[in-house]
């Protein structure tokens, strides 16, 4: 066999902080897409669902539209935009401050606080199902290394 066929049937391997990240973003992917398997049956998307948690637990005064931002699981570029489906569907409702009237407050409805008290069990088996094979020290030690993986990750270099 010529070097030009081994190089074709042996793949190089990645170097292993990159398999590491590949590792990281297909179980992300993968988990993510689990969890938004299970929240589609309610009609609401994993995002939508974040909001009206955060919601529920900002009672009863409500959050800006950058806190519910800086709370988020991900990152969600418009904000606005998903607030206002969420407005339509009657879960959440938004109104000016009463000491400044430049901020608007989210608050949840009690038809979102209705929804989620329906998803509460399943969303709370969940993590169990996906994750329940691992050991409590597995679980641990997985918590711990991917806080260290996140150190860095602010730091990373914009695309030019």
């Amino acid at each position: 066999m010529t070097k030009i066929c081994q190089s074709l049937a042996q793949p190089k391997q990645p170097p292993p902080e990159e398999a590491a990240l590949l590792e990281c973003l297909r179980t992300a992917d993968c988990l993510s897409r689990a969890v938004q398997r299970v929240i589609k049956q309610w009609g609401i998307t994993s995002t939508q669902y974040n909001v009206l948690r955060i919601l529920r637990g900002a009672q009863p005064t409500g959050v800006t539209c950058s806190e519910i931002g800086e709370r988020m699981i991900a990152a969600e570029p418009d904000i606005t935009r998903l607030l206002s489906r969420l407005k339509k569907l009657g879960f959440i409702g938004q109104q000016r401050d009463k000491t400044d009237r430049r901020i608007v407050r989210t608050h949840i409805r009690q038809k979102g606080l209705e929804l989620l008290a329906e998803m509460d069990a399943t969303m709370t088996a969940l993590p169990k199902s996906l994750l329940g094979h691992l050991s409590q020290s597995e679980l641990n030690e997985l918590m711990r290394l991917l806080e260290v993986a996140r150190q860095n990750a602010a730091q990373a270099p914009a695309s030019k």
